[in-house]
């Protein structure tokens, strides 16, 4: 192994990492513009992501005001008049109690080189109003959608057994979004509200304690439960004062006698593999696979005196290539387990086929199988399982640099790194005395 053809090996090298980032770069693009464009089919179809807030309670009151009008007298010459009229205001009064049920069941839906965390939820709320004021008062409950998106199956909403209306939310963009009901509650009396639906929703679930700013919440319980193990709370929400089991998930519990928050209570569901960022990640690390195969190749070379012409290295950089360009193109059909295994195949096929066409590989063809299967397909693999990725790949580094140690412990350098006739078909190269 010459030095002139250890630069030729590199350029070869340099060459083959700029296409992987090209290619790289092609998956993160279609990833991206697919997301912007699926994300928002998705929420149309499905459901959009669901704010739910607790229902706002005001008591009615009426009282007079006087202002002045201006108006013309039956001579016509303007003068003011003062006025008295009765205005109806409602005054914010806060929930007594509550008492929510959740039910999130995960349902992931793929659209293009993305998963896409929906669910179906149920919900039912049971709240309790207070009418302090010393007479008889019209009480107005008003409960708001938590997404403007998603269905809502089995809707019903009461309060003392009125059925509620739908009204206009002035700052909705997409028509009513409101519904409310109204009681005449006897002095120091209690109304409730009952409100339950089915609905489907995607992305984190959040359920608001408060409108806006910081409150004080009452009497509040709200239990959870899952149908998946994988359970995450958004950033800015509150944990749960009770968890246990339940079947395949959990059982959650928010309980608060009397509290001053302006967090929330939220689900942050579990991710699915995504195949897209998945292979991109996989084909930008391309390059440190093909130096630790190009560096043992070469260290069998030298070790058995046997080394390969730099076009030689190009064919092979260029069969590592095609695992990841079918990777890149077989997630868009395929499930990225498969998509995975049948690039993995052509790739082998390719090296070992070529390894075998050569003259003078023999039994070396088996070695650089088994070192592509290492630095290839294993640390590929490897960004399956997040959080395990850097530590796989470093072990598998610091066993390769071990090995090889060893085996070139002994080695004459200045001896191998001498002139040699090149490896021609049919022949096996000889070392230069």
């Amino acid at each position: 192994m010459t030095p002139s053809r250890l630069v030729a090996i590199g350029l070869i090298f340099i060459c083959s990492t700029c296409a992987w980032f090209m290619l790289g770069a092609s998956v993160v693009s279609r990833t991206g513009e697919s997301d912007s464009r699926l994300a928002q089919e998705v929420a149309q179809l499905w459901g959009g992501r669901h704010v739910q807030a607790a229902p706002s309670a005001c008591v009615e009151r009426q009282r007079e005001t006087q202002e002045w009008q201006d108006e013309n007298d039956a001579r016509g010459v303007p003068h003011k008049k003062l006025i008295t009229r009765t205005v109806t205001e409602c005054i914010a009064v806060p929930l007594v109690s509550s008492r929510v049920d959740v039910d999130l069941k995960l349902e992931h839906r793929r659209k293009g080189l993305l998963w896409y965390d929906t669910y179906t939820v149920g919900f039912q709320g049971r709240y309790r109003v207070k009418n302090e004021d010393p007479a008889a008062r019209p009480l107005v409950v008003r409960f708001a959608f938590p997404s403007a998106e998603a269905p809502y199956d089995g809707f019903r909403f009461t309060l003392d057994g009125v059925a509620a209306t739908l009204t206009d939310d002035p700052q909705a963009t997409s028509g009513p979004r409101l519904v409310s009901a109204r009681v005449v509650v006897p002095p120091g009396g209690e109304a409730q509200a009952e409100v339950a639906y089915r609905s489907r929703g995607l992305g984190d679930w959040t359920y608001a304690l408060v409108s806006s700013g910081v409150a004080q919440v009452r009497g509040f319980e709200l239990g959870m439960t899952t149908d998946f193990a994988a359970i995450d709370f958004p950033a800015g929400t509150l944990s749960p004062t009770t968890k246990t089991r339940a079947g395949r998930g959990w059982k959650l519990d928010w309980t608060f006698d009397s509290l001053v928050t302006g967090q929330r209570i939220g689900m942050d569901l579990p991710d699915k593999q995504n195949p897209g960022p998945l292979a991109a990640r996989i084909t930008f690390f391309a390059p440190v696979s093909l130096l630790f195969f190009f560096t043992v190749m070469v260290m069998l070379g030298v070790l058995r005196g046997q080394s390969l012409h730099p076009m030689h290295y190009f064919f092979l950089s260029a069969a590592f290539f095609a695992f990841h360009l079918l990777l890149a193109y077989l997630v868009d059909h395929l499930d990225i387990n498969g998509s995975f295994a049948i690039a993995a195949a052509a790739s082998l096929f390719l090296v070992v086929s070529y390894l075998r066409a050569v003259a003078g590989m023999g039994e070396k063809v088996w070695a650089a199988a088994a070192a592509q299967l290492v630095y290839l397909f294993s640390f590929s693999y490897a960004f399956f399982f997040e959080g395990f990725t850097g530590l796989t790949l470093t072990v598998g580094a610091v066993l390769t640099l071990f090995v090889l140690m060893q085996l070139t412990a002994r080695v004459d350098w200045d001896t191998a790194l001498r002139g040699r006739e090149p490896l021609r078909t049919g022949t096996a190269s000889v070392p230069t005395r």
